[in-house]
């Protein structure tokens, strides 16, 4: 099951759209977290759908789920950060919890096309 596209991927696609939507959420955080806590945020939210196109791009199912699971491991690393700033109050949990789901369902996005290539 190979697209040829990565672009193609909803995963993907929906990785993009989160991203885009950490980045505006950013902008609401303290001056003096904008190079910190903020730069890993968008590091690790870039990594989940960067990783997924590179996969894709590989030659093989293998490499292709091994970079499906560094993006798994990014959104776990998101959700972390993002726990911290609720702790931190620089957000209010009610804010997140939109972007909470949304990342739990490109989870099961990407734990499902892993099963899918390991047939």
């Amino acid at each position: 099951m190979r697209t040829s596209d990565f672009k193609d991927l909803r995963v993907w696609q929906q990785s993009m759209d989160l991203v885009t939507d950490i980045y505006r959420l950013l902008d609401n955080l303290p001056k003096e977290e904008r190079y910190g806590l903020a730069d890993q945020i968008r590091r690790c939210s870039v990594s989940i759908p960067s990783n997924i196109a590179e996969g894709q791009a590989r030659n093989s199912n293998k490499e292709f789920i091994h970079f499906l699971s560094i993006s798994r491991g990014s959104l776990a690393e998101l959700e972390t950060q993002l726990i911290l700033c609720i702790r931190l109050k620089y957000f209010d949990d009610a804010i997140l919890i939109d972007i909470f789901e949304r990342m739990k369902n490109i989870d099961k996005m990407i734990v499902g096309l892993m099963g899918v290539l390991k047939k």
